[in-house]
């Protein structure tokens, strides 16, 4: 690969992107409409961003623009919407009589029709082989099933979050990482996953966004739970820590609350082994 050439992200339906070059240098900007190579065809979909930069998203395939949209091609995609509702329809037939557990989420026409696609959500894998010979004789043109997981079909699909925003994977996440249970925790969430998951069903992927923020200032407060002297010569324990408003919450063996920042509290306590020590020598005497 010529990293050194300028690279092109273009988008299609439900948040697909390719990665292409420009050979015949086209005058093209973000947001243009462009027609490019396609799997043994053209495609159309729009530029959203260009540069040496998009190198960095290590594109395993590339394709060439061949050139701007006309407005007459970008107005076709009203029909072309048209002749994919159809054909989801047509599908989601199909695949009833066939039997077959899967959840059809979307159609998608390759712009000069030689090729259509049908994404799918299942819990296991699907045999689809007589569905797929099915669907190529009912609509005469070359069939791909393609199975996606549930956090692509939110992605695929867009909505809107408990936040009231879009949906971060719809909006501009371009892949998915592990998240886990620990990073609520970490964060003091609930972590009923009613609480915590997104529309998909799985772990919200915002809960990433501020792990390393909050990994960073854990480790200047005491974990809940813990144990600290004070000067008073009392063992606490750690009950709540707030790291927005800096408040440290301490419990004694009675329930006695007391709270303090950080700070205050590192000018406090003494070291429990130190406490212990002493303790332990008083009851040898």
């Amino acid at each position: 690969m010529e990293e050194g050439r300028e690279l092109y992200e273009v988008g299609f339906k439900g948040e697909r992107r390719g990665f292409f070059l420009n050979p015949q240098n086209v005058p093209v900007s973000v947001g243009d409409a462009v027609i490019v190579e396609a799997d043994r065809g053209v495609d159309l979909g729009y530029v959203l961003r260009m540069g040496k930069l998009v190198w960095q998203r290590k594109p395993e395939k590339l394709g060439n623009i061949l050139r701007k949209a006309t407005p007459e091609e970008v107005a076709s995609l009203a029909e072309k919407a048209k002749k994919e509702e159809e054909a989801f329809r047509a599908c989601r037939e199909k695949i009833a009589q066939h039997g077959l557990k899967m959840k059809l989420v979307d159609v998608e026409y390759q712009f000069d029709g030689k090729k259509i696609t049908f994404y799918f959500t299942a819990e296991r894998r699907v045999d689809f082989r007589d569905l797929v010979r099915d669907l190529a004789k009912y609509f005469h043109t070359r069939v791909e099933l393609r199975q996606i997981g549930v956090r692509d079909e939110a992605k695929w699909v867009g909505g809107y979050g408990p936040c009231g925003r879009r949906l971060c994977c719809a909006a501009f996440l371009r892949e998915f990482e592990s998240v886990s249970s620990q990073m609520a925790k970490l964060q003091n969430l609930c972590v009923s996953p009613d609480k915590i998951s997104g529309l998909c069903g799985r772990l919200m992927c915002c809960l990433l966004f501020e792990r390393e923020f909050y990994e960073e200032v854990a480790r200047k407060f005491p974990k809940v739970g813990s144990k600290v002297s004070g000067e008073d010569g009392r063992v606490y324990e750690v009950s709540k820590v707030d790291i927005f408003r800096d408040r440290i919450y301490l419990k004694d063996e009675v329930g006695m609350e007391v709270q303090m920042s950080s700070e205050e509290l590192s000018r406090w306590r003494r070291p429990l082994r130190r406490l212990l020590g002493r303790i332990r020598r008083r009851g040898d005497e």
